[in-house]
């Protein structure tokens, strides 16, 4: 593994260890662990969270975990996404394969495996696919605006060697601190991790969310921090939302009397987290007709 990302993961481990201490599954809270969606033991698993209170088929929230493409899986965000069910909707957290172990396209592999076993299980779990939403920070936000533009982009769909599931259909997305183009330098060193040497340069261009979406991408809540290092990020991806009509709403959380770092809105002992994690789910609602 390359000692960039040995240092990278150890930091993370260390932070969202520290952040997520004493924390609980809510007692409100019903879940269904380390469900099997591939082959691989290890990565290819999910949890779905629900409400207790609440029964038969509720709106679906699906969790792309952020950990720039070489940390994270589905331990690290069961608590955030467990008060997204406290919401009212029905969460799914999938871990997938990351790098280096396993490079692009794996993710996305994984991830449309996950929406193929979210069609498939529905009605065991009370799935509403009419009303199905996704979630996702940093390069989780990358990561899920780009398997939106495959589910949207027959030629660019192309480029990948798995079919999307028939009959899927985002209703609306949060992107959270995100990555949307591929000019960064950082970007691109952290990017050398997840590609082939094969691949790499020439494939960084059409991982550049801003260039790619098109008037049938879906509905986003897009959001930064005022001490995110990506928060300018969001004004290249809502000018070419702009452009081709999407609906779109952006919120800077933070100011100088509460700066708030990179994915804060994971810290589910924050009250910023808290309104953000409310704004958004308040967003869903609304593209469903709830007020």
């Amino acid at each position: 593994m390359a000692m960039r990302s040995m240092i990278f993961r150890k930091m993370c481990e260390e932070s969202d260890a520290k952040r997520d201490e004493g924390l609980t599954t809510p007692p409100e809270i019903e879940r269904f662990d380390d469900i099997k969606y591939g082959s691989d033991k290890q990565w290819q698993v999910l949890d779905v969270y629900r409400p207790k209170a609440l029964s038969g088929k509720l709106p679906v929230i699906v969790s792309f975990h952020g950990g720039g493409w070489v940390y994270g899986d589905k331990n690290v965000y069961q608590f955030y996404c467990m008060e997204l069910a406290r919401r009212g909707f029905a969460v799914v957290n999938y871990s997938y394969r990351i790098a280096p172990e396993y490079r692009f396209p794996a993710p996305f592999e994984d991830t449309n495996m996950v929406f193929g076993w979210i069609l498939k299980n529905a009605e065991q779990y009370g799935f509403d696919l009419d009303n199905l939403f996704a979630v996702g920070d940093s390069a989780g936000a990358m990561g899920i605006a780009l398997y939106a533009c495959i589910c949207t982009d027959k030629e660019y769909a192309k480029m990948y060697s798995f079919t999307v599931p028939e009959g899927l259909k985002f209703k609306g997305l949060a992107l959270n601190c995100g990555i949307y183009q591929t000019k960064d330098a950082g970007i691109i060193k952290m990017l050398k991790d997840f590609l082939e040497k094969k691949d790499y340069p020439a494939i960084l261009e059409k991982l550049s969310v801003v260039s790619l979406v098109n008037g049938s991408f879906p509905p986003c809540y897009i959001m930064t921090s005022n001490e995110d290092f990506l928060r300018e990020e969001p004004k290249a991806l809502m000018e070419s939302l702009d452009k081709v009509g999407v609906k779109y709403r952006y919120k800077l959380y933070g100011d100088e009397e509460h700066p708030l770092g990179h994915v804060f809105h994971c810290n589910v002992k924050s009250e910023f987290a808290a309104q953000a994690n409310d704004d958004e789910c308040s967003f869903f609602k609304e593209l469903m007709g709830i007020k």
